[in-house]
């Protein structure tokens, strides 16, 4: 491990904000705004069900993840044209910059957008456009994952692979989200050995409201190379050794994690026991918009209610790096510039 020296807890937060990042859980669809929503309606000539910016906003009281997901497709139904995808990311790329974040890899629901009629290449070439000026405007460096709802059937799921299969070139891999409970990653074997077929890297949600059961799938029938959440792990011994033999990452989302009532208060979240057991956890924002603050919103909340050290948050950015699909050579040089902030830190 990286040694690093005591920062006063009063500088904590200032390292936090400043410290490069990469966020590897992101839903760019969940980084919609209520205003956003509002001008893209006005835009697209739509009506929504709410009357203004705060009443939607007033919406936003989750029990469980379907309750979030309920009013997540709901703000989706305003993405209808490619500026709209592209217009969407962006904003998100600007929040991130401010966050110091350096690397983003991020998830986008093709089903559900082409469920409404809206072609996939509109979706996509939105979001990539995006993500190469991303690179120009803010230095970051920006890919995409197209995820398979998984309440969907397997088969609809090959349907959009196959739909998405002409802009292979635009995205980096495939992971599995939306309502966890009920859908097993043993449900998409199929389609995920295709795409591993294919060359794509191989993500999936697992171990959020799910138990640990679907941890060990994800990793043995799906052969993920992450696992996004994760969290429900701890109650597992035998899987958490398995995770730390085989450096699985876990891309853990604190703030999304209390929104949807995964943990009753931050103090009693479990990030600082899987560091502390040698995972490879990270921070990460899944639905920023809905779950009440983008990157150093999670990392400065976390922190604050946890305890947790400069030491946990070096760990926690260098693994976010490690655990990207980025080339080791690139790696390395956000390691690099992550090592001259804390050392050059005052």
């Amino acid at each position: 491990m990286h040694p690093i020296k005591p920062i006063p807890p009063n500088r904590l937060p200032d390292l936090l904000r400043t410290m490069p990042k990469a966020e590897l859980h992101i839903h760019i669809e969940g980084s919609l705004e209520p205003e956003m929503i509002f001008n893209l309606a006005k835009r697209n000539q739509l009506s929504l069900p709410y009357a203004s910016v705060e009443d939607l906003r007033h919406a936003y009281a989750f029990t469980n993840l379907q309750s979030f997901l309920d009013i997540y497709y709901a703000g989706a139904s305003v993405l209808i044209t490619e500026q709209d995808f592209y217009d969407l990311a962006s904003a998100y790329f600007a929040k991130a910059a401010g966050d110091n974040v350096t690397v983003c890899e991020i998830f986008f629901d093709p089903q559900t957008h082409t469920e409404r009629g809206v072609a996939i290449h509109t979706v996509m070439n939105g979001l990539y456009s995006a993500c190469i000026d991303a690179k120009t405007k803010h230095g970051i460096d920006a890919s995409l994952i197209m995820c398979f709802l998984r309440h969907l059937s397997e088969e609809a799921a090959f349907e959009t692979l196959e739909q998405a299969l002409p802009y292979r070139n635009k995205f980096i891999g495939v992971g599995l989200d939306s309502g966890e409970v009920g859908n097993p990653p043993e449900k998409f074997a199929k389609v995920f050995a295709r795409c591993r077929e294919l060359g794509l890297h191989l993500v999936a949600h697992a171990g959020e409201e799910g138990p640990p059961a679907y941890v060990w799938s994800a990793l043995d029938v799906l052969k993920v190379e992450r696992i996004d959440h994760g969290v429900q792990s701890s109650k597992d011994t035998l899987l958490m050794e398995r995770l730390k033999k085989d450096r699985i990452p876990l891309t853990v989302c604190p703030l999304s994690n209390l929104k949807l009532c995964v943990v009753n208060n931050l103090s009693a979240h479990n990030l600082p026991q899987l560091l502390d057991a040698g995972l490879v956890a990270m921070v990460n924002s899944d639905d920023p918009s809905y779950f009440g603050g983008y990157m150093n919103e999670n990392f400065t909340q976390t922190f604050a209610a946890t305890g947790m050290t400069a030491q946990h948050a070096y760990q926690l950015a260098r693994n976010s790096f490690e655990a990207s699909f980025l080339e080791p050579s690139a790696k390395m040089k956000h390691i690099e510039k992550l090592n001259e902030v804390f050392a050059n830190f005052v």
